[in-house]
């Protein structure tokens, strides 16, 4: 199969992965409203076409927190992606390196952070979720610290997680018995490349960062019933300050969708913020990222840097995202799609596509930087 766009890799995926990871990566919460509306909603964004541009000299290079990216693109922090190739985040790590873009580590990476550091020669950023534990997140930041990591991306949508009914009709979350982990099972019997790749060689089957708190033997869904139980319920404005006093370097707060917490975040002095709604994986039925953009753009533009995530399926939607007011755009979905089609060089040529998608898009609305991108290439309504 050629795979030539994002929803190509998805459909690759699909036919690769058991059905309780598929379902996992590609599910939303609830209804899935949200999931539907992040897609849709960036979709429909006109862009305004100009013609007989000189786009000779383009670069879509661009500083981020002080590093320079090759495009305005970071690779977000995706949980369980070890399970869809083989110790799949230090793949997806090393695409990321070749690419010249930030490759983000989730804490429930199935990777922990050193075995990440070993397989890559440049610092990648770091995802944190805040737990009950608060030696835990000592100890991951002083980790995280040591091993050079220079951004850390702070989520702060997830007190508690979203109900996913896929995953409950799957057997990867709910009550845990013999009979879901018999159907797992059965799923993964049918996807023999995967449960070669995977299954049998890509053990240990664990939650890297979190393993050392774990009993022997514990499963992926035993890990995901510690996380359950085990985030902070608590989780206020003031973690911020706690989280300053363990990290020097720039935080990023993701999971912004209301211009209010914008400027909250942003009178605290973080360097970042993530429009995001998780994918559509948390409070459904809330604005897409597209739609809450444009407001936290003209509440806190200039004042702080603004990424933004969920429903980017192209280099297309990237150059949308950064007309309705983006600095720069994290990558989920997409790269979890690649890695699971085919691995390391999936992730690759999928970052190649978003690269050509995007050169396409500038030269027809008539930019040649990043910096040139705003909302006056944005068509009607929308600029």
């Amino acid at each position: 199969m050629i795979l030539a766009s994002v929803a190509d890799f998805r459909a690759a995926a699909k036919r690769r992965l058991p059905r309780f990871l598929f379902e996992y990566i590609d599910g939303g919460s609830y209804a899935e409203v949200t999931l539907k509306r992040n897609i849709a909603d960036l979709e429909a964004v006109a862009l305004r076409q100009l013609v007989l541009r000189d786009f000779a000299d383009m670069d879509l290079s661009t500083e981020l927190f002080g590093q320079m990216a090759a495009l305005p693109v970071a690779l977000g922090p995706v949980g369980l992606a070890g399970m869809y190739a083989r110790r799949g985040e230090r793949q997806a790590a090393r695409a990321a390196e070749s690419a010249g873009v930030p490759f983000t580590l989730s804490t429930m990476a199935a990777c922990g952070l050193a075995e990440v550091a070993k397989a890559t020669t440049k610092p990648f950023w770091f995802q944190l979720y805040a737990t009950k534990d608060r030696d835990f997140l000592r100890g991951m930041l002083a980790q995280a610290r040591g091993l050079g990591c220079p951004v850390l991306v702070f989520t702060v949508d997830l007190p508690i997680p979203g109900t996913r009914y896929r995953d409950q009709h799957t057997g990867l979350s709910g009550a845990q018995t013999w009979r879901t982990s018999l159907k797992r099972f059965a799923q993964a019997a049918t996807r023999p490349g995967w449960a070669w790749d995977v299954g049998i060689h890509g053990r240990p089957h664990t939650i890297g960062n979190v393993a050392p708190l774990m009993p022997p033997g514990a499963g992926i869904a035993d890990f995901l019933g510690w996380s359950r139980d085990n985030f902070d319920h608590t989780l206020t404005w003031d973690t911020i300050g706690f989280i300053r006093e363990q990290w020097p370097g720039p935080i990023v707060l993701k999971g912004i969708l209301d211009p209010e917490d914008a400027r909250r975040a942003v009178d605290l002095g973080v360097e970042g913020i993530v429009v995001s709604n998780h994918g559509g994986r948390q409070l459904d039925g809330v604005l897409s990222s597209a739609r809450a953009l444009p407001a936290i753009a003209d509440a806190v533009g200039g004042q702080t840097t603004i990424l933004a995530d969920s429903g980017v399926r192209s280099g297309l939607d990237v150059v949308r995202m950064l007309a309705l007011g983006a600095d720069a755009v994290m990558l989920g979905r997409a790269w979890a799609y690649a890695l699971a089609a085919d691995g390391e060089a999936g992730v690759r040529r999928m970052l190649e596509l978003i690269e050509a998608e995007m050169r396409v898009a500038m030269a027809l609305t008539g930019v040649t930087r990043i910096s040139q991108i705003d909302k006056t290439c944005l068509a009607g309504e929308y600029r």
